[in-house]
């Protein structure tokens, strides 16, 4: 495939023609939808010679990430997917990933969490997990799929970096529909990937070593500290690669993407597949003369607190839209982001919480246009409003 050329593509193989390309060395898969098109076309690499690595079979997605932490740890490039209940399962081991410093890379499929038994998309797996130290980017398409999946695994091996990424995308609503997608071919990606991880630190019995082992009171707060730091000075790696990228291919991301922003009054925010219905309503909205914007969070952690400010404060009001419930809380958990992002700002718009799209249910143009209509009324009156909207209720 040269530079170029445009093929279409189910986006769940275009996560896993990236993992090709980037000529990982373990896979590690337990199969749940709405990921399993990933894992099972990587199968298909491995067993045609297309693709040479370890595919690992597991019995659950805690072996999965355990296996990668394994694999990880002894330098080889590593991927695993999950989705829903088994990103619930794998919580656990997400923090020894991002403890010990292991540039994994995973693919998740965005899915509800339960009760009820649901497999369909929404944001409740990767929002339980926020928290856990992994870099975190949200793809809209297949196109940012497959590029988001190559830049993780030269960010998370960036030895100023040593971080797990996790490239999430909406289930169903993304990951089994068929787009365009302009593909690199692997002369391309070996340009700007190395075609094989350089690990400074590994285990080996060259050099023993010793990782994770008990860490007293005396050590954990520097450890946690430590931590956090990594993750926060990640963003100049990432901004880093990012423009590499688009040095080489023309195809440029920021933390931040906005449209119709420059002289609106009010945007809506949201982050994933819902994005491309959420412009056709900003269109709509300004064809009748209403100066609504987007704006597309694309870096979730660490959260992109100056890129956020500058742009919030260029309107009056912010509709916030949440595809996942922060329990017992105040608003959507990117809401709350959201929030303490903008506690110093001198020019502050008005922030309002909508949750809408759980469990698979669609976010239509309508709905868009409502919650727009929402967000110019707190512009006209200068303030908020309730703190949680539900959109989409049948009571």
């Amino acid at each position: 495939m040269k530079l170029g050329k445009r093929i279409s593509i189910e986006c769940s193989h275009a996560a896993s023609l990236a993992v090709k390309l980037a000529n990982v060395d373990v896979v590690a898969a337990y199969p749940i939808t709405p990921q399993t098109h990933i894992i099972e076309r990587l199968a298909e690499y491995v067993a045609n010679g297309e693709l040479d690595a370890e595919y690992v079979n597991v019995e659950s997605e805690h072996s999965a990430l355990s296996a990668c932490i394994g694999a990880s740890a002894v330098g080889a490039r590593v991927y695993t997917s999950t989705a829903g209940q088994g990103l619930a399962l794998m919580h656990e081991m997400l923090f020894i990933a991002s403890g010990n410093r292991l540039p994994i890379v995973m693919g998740v499929a965005n899915r509800s969490l339960s009760p009820n038994l649901n497999i369909w998309g929404d944001q409740s797996d990767m929002m339980a997990s926020r928290d856990c130290g992994w870099i975190q980017i949200y793809a809209e398409n297949a196109q940012e799929i497959f590029d988001h999946t190559l830049q993780a695994f030269k960010i998370a091996e960036d030895e100023r970096v040593l971080l797990p990424v996790a490239v999430c995308f909406d289930g169903f609503h993304v990951t089994h529909v068929i787009e365009p997608l302009i593909t690199l071919d692997q002369e391309e990606v070996d340009r700007f990937l190395p075609k094989h991880r350089r690990a400074i630190y590994r285990l080996t019995p060259d050099q023993p070593s010793t990782w994770g082992p008990v860490a007293s009171p005396d050590v954990q707060t520097e450890l946690k500290v430590q931590n956090e730091w990594a993750l926060n000075s990640s963003k100049d790696v990432i901004l880093e690669v990012w423009r590499e990228f688009s040095d080489l291919f023309d195809r440029r991301y920021t933390p931040l993407e906005v449209y119709r922003v420059e002289d609106a009054d009010a945007a809506i925010l949201i982050l994933g597949g819902f994005a491309g219905t959420a412009r056709i309503a900003v269109d709509k909205m300004r064809e009748e003369g209403k100066k609504i914007g987007l704006i597309k969070l694309r870096l979730y952690r660490p959260f992109p607190m100056q890129e956020a400010k500058d742009v919030l404060s260029k309107v009056k009001a912010v509709a916030v839209v949440d595809r996942a419930i922060s329990a017992g809380g105040l608003g959507g958990p990117v809401y709350g982001d959201v929030r303490n992002v903008l506690y110093d700002v001198e020019r502050r718009p008005a922030v309002l919480s909508f949750i809408a799209g759980l469990g698979g249910r669609d976010i239509t143009v309508k709905d868009f246009m409502k919650i727009g209509e929402r967000a110019l009324e707190a512009a006209d009156k200068g303030r908020s409003g309730p703190v949680v909207n539900f959109i989409q209720v049948r009571m």
